[in-house]
């Protein structure tokens, strides 16, 4: 695993940029105390892209109300080098996501948990997935790293997707890369 140190953890979106975590948890629950009978998840998904002198890691974090809107934003953070090892890379998309992860404490998800908690018996739900940008396609070459990787999200207490599934990952974070 990469060995750097991230002082960075400043979020951003199309409105808003330079949100601490701290101003990110608070738009995720006033999304969900919009509509307190939704379906939400909870979306965390890393990309990257290697440039030529260095390589762009993306954390998304996406919070979806099923059918009916999501409120999302992302870290971004550059590694000066070009990051060349496909297990290396995907390890370190995986370490970021799981970053982002331990800033849900168990008093935040609580927090969450409590918004949709007096609803479920109509249906509303809360789920927390880890998204992470590798597939089980025969051709794929990061098919190879999925135990590892699904084991590592799911001991950050989150359903691991991976591709198809994983868009926040393979979408969202993929289209900042660049």
């Amino acid at each position: 695993m990469l060995n750097y140190q991230v002082l960075n953890y400043s979020f951003q979106n199309l409105k808003e940029k330079n949100m601490t975590f701290e101003q990110v948890f608070e738009h995720i629950l006033k999304f969900m105390r919009l509509d307190p009978n939704g379906n939400y998840k909870l979306m965390i998904g890393t990309d990257s892209q290697v440039h030529p002198d260095h390589t762009t890691f993306i954390t998304g974090i996406v919070i979806q109300n099923v059918g009916k809107g999501v409120w999302a934003c992302l870290r971004k953070i550059t590694i000066p080098r070009k990051v060349t090892n496909l297990h290396e890379k995907i390890s370190y998309e995986t370490s970021l996501s799981e970053d982002v992860f331990s800033m849900f404490t168990q008093e935040r998800k609580d927090d969450m948990f409590e918004i949709v908690l007096p609803h479920v018996d109509r249906g509303a739900s809360f789920t927390i997935e880890g998204h992470i940008d590798i597939g089980a396609g025969e051709r794929n070459k990061t098919r190879r790293f999925i135990n590892e990787m699904v084991a590592r999200i799911e001991s950050m207490g989150a359903e691991p997707k991976i591709k198809p599934d994983a868009f926040v990952a393979s979408s969202y974070a993929n289209r900042y890369t660049k």
